[in-house]
């Protein structure tokens, strides 16, 4: 089993990562969460928790951990500081412990944020953490949804490089696609889009490996 260090493990996408790995035979996760009353939701689950903040110091948070999936945010309220420095920070203390995979929660426009009106700050900041993840060396898949909804997950998505068109997507189908990329012979250094589709999603994933 490999360990699986989730940042933003305690939010509403970071939740079902987190359940994902828990139920997988290959993964154990870690959860990484800001504060201490967040650790108890997962500790009655015995799922591992660490303390972290992403503004800070993180080294000891990817301690005895083989792969990341960073799915943190700051919901638009720090998106430099979080979004982007957090990210960076977090890439940094994944290069210098040797971690297997990083795999980053990006978002669609992230490839052209000044296409985007009233999200271009938050697009900016995930074009610049993007970035970085790639140039660090780091094994890396970077995934970029569409708008994230709520409802039950289908299972089935459409994937390409660049989509070329705007979509949905559920938050389940998210996270399972996220879980998916941690496999080592799964989107090896890729950067993608993903939206609701009719292809399954190991399937999508096997076409781009």
């Amino acid at each position: 089993m490999e360990n699986v260090l989730v940042a933003g493990a305690n939010g509403t996408t970071g939740k079902k990562i987190v359940n994902l790995l828990k139920a997988s035979q290959y993964f154990n996760p870690v959860a990484m969460v800001r504060k201490e009353e967040q650790k108890e939701q997962f500790k009655k689950d015995n799922i591992t928790t660490v303390l972290g903040d992403l503004e800070k110091d993180v080294s000891h948070t990817v301690a005895n951990i083989d792969k990341v999936i960073f799915a943190a945010g700051s919901g638009g309220k720090k998106v430099i500081a979080v979004d982007q420095e957090g990210a960076k920070n977090l890439i940094d203390a994944s290069k210098k412990a040797n971690i297997k995979k990083f795999v980053m929660l990006s978002s669609m426009g992230a490839d052209n944020p000044k296409a985007s009106e009233d999200l271009q700050d938050y697009l900016e900041a995930k074009q610049n953490a993007d970035e970085y993840l790639k140039s660090s060396d780091l094994n890396y898949a970077i995934v970029r949804p569409g708008s994230l909804t709520n409802d039950a997950g289908t299972g089935k998505i459409e994937l390409k490089s660049k989509l070329g068109q705007q979509g949905a997507i559920t938050r389940d189908d998210v996270a399972q696609t996220l879980v998916r990329s941690l496999h080592d012979d799964a989107a090896i250094n890729q950067t993608f889009e993903i939206i609701q589709g009719d292809t399954l999603i190991g399937k999508a994933m096997d076409e781009i490996a």
